[in-house]
């Protein structure tokens, strides 16, 4: 009995000491049913096949950087110019100390966003908002607010010119669209909320923005480092039913400064070589372009780990 316990013991040993040792990391999200949540899903699944990282996915209301810069999460997803405001202390964070523990990871997929109408609506041009119920104030996401904010400049409107509505994140006002409370739903192509709320209202029709260089340069300025896309007709883009131009900017991956460097490597890794894996879950990023996931953010340092990694497959200095 004693060599058959011997003999367990030194098969289970490794084991636990496996799981002892097995890295763990958390990702904040915006709320379930968004797109970065979706996106999370995929890259934590990608970074736990790939890099053996466990990386636990946070979904809430708030953007997770105070949680990063205190160093109780290491990762969070979050738009380009949202992580360049909150690192210098400008934007929705004026008067706020910049964050001095965030760190860039990866640029990721565009986020290509919009403003959905119902199919049946007479609305059929951002300037054709004037007057019409927009969800505003965002007090738990700022950032929505200001990304519809730079739509409706592009339409050379801006909130005195419609009704608010106020909601406190962009799911709650999703709920307000599918209840008719606002005449306008702003959202990331592909994402969940999208899919139910064109069920639920008979489908829906994607607002065009205006691609002249004064309507581009209005809305750049609201929202830096921001440009236009064009997206073709897809079955899973619900309300867009030919060629459309929209506003984009980049998903970023932000680390904590506490995050060591052979994670934020690791993770780096996982998703430079797992777009098939990423994809798998997630069909965005379909539209990930590995090659450039060093592309810099403005004013956001690159966390070394990450660096080294670039470094190394020869994707430093960013195309």
């Amino acid at each position: 009995m004693k060599s058959l316990s011997v003999l367990v013991a030194s098969l289970v040993a490794p084991l636990l000491l496996g799981t002892a040792h097995a890295q763990t990391v958390s990702l904040i999200t915006t709320p379930a049913g968004s797109f970065s949540n979706s996106a999370g899903q995929a890259i934590a699944k990608t970074v736990a096949e790939r890099a053996k990282v466990r990386m636990i996915v946070q979904a809430q209301a708030a953007s997770g950087f105070e949680e990063l810069e205190s160093g109780t999460a290491e990762f969070n997803l979050s738009n380009s110019f949202d992580v360049t405001f909150v690192v210098t202390g400008t934007g929705e964070y004026a008067g706020q100390a910049p964050k001095k523990n965030l760190r860039h990871v990866a640029s990721l997929i565009p986020y290509r966003v919009a403003m959905h109408v119902r199919a049946s609506s007479d609305i059929k041009t951002i300037a054709d908002l004037k007057g019409k119920r927009v969800s505003s104030e965002f007090n738990a996401q700022k950032t929505i607010g200001r990304i519809i904010e730079a739509h409706l400049a592009n339409g050379g409107l801006s909130y005195k010119d419609v009704i608010g509505v106020p909601a406190p994140n962009i799911v709650r006002q999703a709920e307000d669209f599918k209840a008719g409370k606002v005449d306008v739903l702003f959202f990331a192509l592909g994402s969940g909320a999208v899919k139910e709320a064109s069920a639920a209202v008979g489908g829906l029709r994607v607002l065009e923005i205006t691609a002249t260089p004064d309507a581009v340069k209005r809305v750049q300025a609201v929202l830096p480092g921001s440009y236009v896309i064009e997206v073709k007709p897809h079955p899973a883009l619900d309300g867009i039913a030919k060629p459309t131009k929209l506003v984009a900017f980049d998903m970023v991956l932000n680390a904590s400064t506490r995050v060591s460097d052979d994670v934020a490597y690791k993770v780096a890794r996982a998703l430079n070589e797992g777009k098939k894996e990423l994809m798998a879950t997630f069909p965005p990023f379909a539209i990930l372009v590995p090659e450039r996931m060093s592309k810099p953010v403005e004013a956001v340092t690159m966390h070394p780990g990450a660096l080294k990694f670039y470094k190394d497959a020869g994707l430093w200095p960013a195309r």
